[in-house]
């Protein structure tokens, strides 16, 4: 049962959406491709080295997304203990992808209990480096300007701005509602909004990319849409190019048109990202991969 009226008007809008036009064959679509990618041999027989490298993969797809292109080789050598990023921002940039992936690991059930606290701890975990120790985990202060997203625009082609102060603080408290959804309201919903109002709404000084994502990856395996956390669903953004800033201000228009679009594109992105699990399970299960 939702604990707050702001919980409650959340579940209530977050329903309605569920049950628009087209959004529960999107759900469906989606579950069944997880489901055939649960499936596969190498989750029974190596289902761990599976998700530390889907995990690699989706680190390496954060941090291009944030600008920090890195060959997934040394992405894998880093998460290894094999090597290190160089120290300039492209290199710090991608060591808080890494980082900020296997916080939503470590989790467990806290960004569901509190909600506002697991959100600092992926902060933190993405940009010890990138900003100062004052603002790690912090929301921006007033009047402070994000340092990313300057590729999100309105409908005017301008582009859009932060929301601050007051304003921010009620859109993290729509964002705890929205990640304290009971388990009714399809993964896919909560999952696909949790993404894109954090990268929309732009909490911190930095990194805000890097924390939506991670975030959500948290939601995605959380809820069980994709449990074993080998969909790299990451690899499709990526792919998408400007379609993925593009998708992100469609939503920020807050027209149901602009949100269905934005969850549309998400589940496509889910679903091809169970088939780049599947190629990652086969690798391992081939033994393709380095130990």
């Amino acid at each position: 049962m939702p604990g707050t009226d702001r919980d409650a008007a959340t579940l209530g809008a977050l329903e309605h959406l569920a049950a628009a036009d087209g959004v529960p064959a999107m759900v469906e679509a989606t579950r069944q491709s997880c489901v055939a990618l649960r499936r596969h041999p190498a989750l029974r027989r190596r289902g761990a080295a599976a998700r530390v490298e889907a995990t690699v993969r989706a680190a390496c797809c954060s941090a291009e997304l944030a600008g920090a292109r890195m060959p997934v080789e040394l992405v894998r050598d880093v998460a290894a203990g094999r090597a290190r990023f160089s120290g300039d921002a492209a290199g710090r940039t991608a060591q808080g992808a890494l980082l900020a992936l296997a916080e939503a690991e470590r989790l467990g059930t806290t960004w569901q209990q509190a909600p506002l606290q697991a959100l600092a701890r992926l902060h933190t975990a993405a940009c010890a480096g990138l900003v100062g120790d004052a603002l790690l985990g912090r929301p921006r202060p007033a009047g402070a300007e994000p340092g990313d997203g300057a590729d999100l625009l309105d409908p005017s082609g301008a582009p859009l701005l932060a929301p601050g102060g007051e304003q921010l603080a009620g859109r993290l408290e729509s964002l705890a509602s929205l990640l304290r959804a009971p388990q009714s309201v399809p993964a896919l919903v909560v999952a696909a909004l949790v993404h894109a109002e954090v990268a929309v709404a732009r909490p911190f000084a930095a990194g805000n990319g890097v924390v939506a994502r991670a975030l959500c990856r948290a939601v995605v395996v959380g809820r069980g849409l994709d449990a074993s956390g080998v969909a790299v669903w990451e690899a499709p953004m990526l792919r998408l190019g400007p379609g993925y800033a593009q998708g992100l201000s469609a939503y920020a228009t807050g027209s149901p048109a602009g949100v269905q679009a934005w969850i549309g594109l998400f589940a496509e992105a889910v679903r091809g990202g169970a088939l780049e699990g599947t190629a990652v399970c086969d690798a391992v299960l081939a033994g393709e991969l380095s130990a």
